[in-house]
């Protein structure tokens, strides 16, 4: 059995590090799972890499499994795919979906993992937790047959949900973002493209996940009177400054927020966190996902490979880290 395993930490702001750590022995009602993947959430993870969670939000931003604090020292991260090496006989060599931190192997209770359906490849699977979003997003927007809708920022959030709009029968998507990259990702999601300044407007909906300012205007400018932007963007301690003139009040428009952090609403009297969780993963059944895996990494390079996606030098959707080079501390 597995009894050490190396963890990603985060030693200061900007620093990280791997760190040798001991597992406990698994209760009966534990698993251990040893780490396939993980999923770097470029968004989230840089904030945090970067020491920019405000203090105000440091409960509200705690991950499942997450040690130490904010701004540092802290193990942070929420996207891990794994094979349970021991556990109840019902998951035993199954891959499951976790919502842990980058660590080669781990021990938690056996109700936090989901089983990975067979036809969905390990690798997709990490992006369980932002399709999750996706989801979540969407009881919250509940657009309708025909509706036309914007999704301003191509980032994984974006890019997630615009996939699962191309599915609602007769529904025009339009993914919106400043960087012209962008526009293969949306042709391999089956929407279309445009640049901000060339975006169409008179929108149903708008689901705005750019994390900008700039973002979110745009997002109010391309609706259709009494119309809604969903707002998926978390800023961190970043103010953001609109213009609420002109359109916004002749125009009834309405800015509404959606979290993963609580069930939409729409959904909570009859589903939970499990059942969200289990539709996502049951949803990447469709390779079209994998235009949101943009780059791999050893678990080895994570720190370094976190410096360059918070410096803006590593350019990506959903970065993959491998663990196939780990072997366990002792055995």
């Amino acid at each position: 059995m597995i009894r050490d395993a190396r963890a990603f930490w985060l030693r200061s702001p900007g620093v990280g590090e791997l760190r040798t750590v001991t597992l406990p022995t698994p209760g009966p009602d534990d698993v251990l799972v040893r780490s396939v993947y993980s999923g770097v959430s470029r968004g989230t993870e840089t904030l945090v890499f970067t020491g920019s969670v405000p203090e105000s939000q440091y409960a509200a931003m705690r991950a499942p499994f997450q040690e130490g604090d904010f701004p540092a020292p802290v193990k942070y991260g929420y996207l891990s795919v794994g094979v349970v090496e021991a556990g109840p006989a019902a998951l035993r060599g199954r891959t499951v979906f976790c919502l842990h931190p980058h660590q080669s192997a781990y021990v938690v209770p056996a109700s936090a993992v989901t089983p990975v359906p067979d036809d969905v490849p390990a690798a997709r699977a990490v992006l369980a937790g932002t399709v999750e979003t996706a989801v979540n997003a969407l009881w919250d927007a509940a657009p309708l047959v025909g509706d036309r809708v914007s999704v301003v920022g191509g980032g994984m959030v974006g890019c997630s949900v615009a996939a699962l709009l191309a599915r609602f029968p007769g529904v025009r998507v339009e993914l919106v973002d400043a960087d012209p990259a962008r526009a293969a990702v949306a042709s391999a999601l089956g929407v279309d493209f445009a640049l901000p300044q060339a975006a169409t407007g008179g929108r149903d909906l708008v689901v705005h996940a750019s994390a900008t300012a700039a973002g979110l205007q745009r997002s109010l400018d391309l609706l259709a009177p009494e119309a809604t932007v969903v707002e998926l963007s978390w800023y961190g301690d970043r103010p953001v400054e609109l213009s609420l003139g002109g359109a916004f009040h002749a125009g009834r428009l309405t800015v509404r927020s959606s979290q993963v952090g609580t069930v939409s609403p729409a959904r909570a009297s009859r589903r939970g966190f499990a059942d969200r969780l289990a539709l996502a993963l049951e949803l990447l059944a469709d390779p079209v996902f994998d235009a949101l895996l943009t780059g791999r990494s050893r678990f080895a390079e994570l720190p370094g490979v976190l410096d360059r996606l918070a410096s803006g030098e590593l350019p990506a959707l959903c970065h993959l880290i491998t663990y196939d080079e780990e072997t366990p501390c002792s055995a």
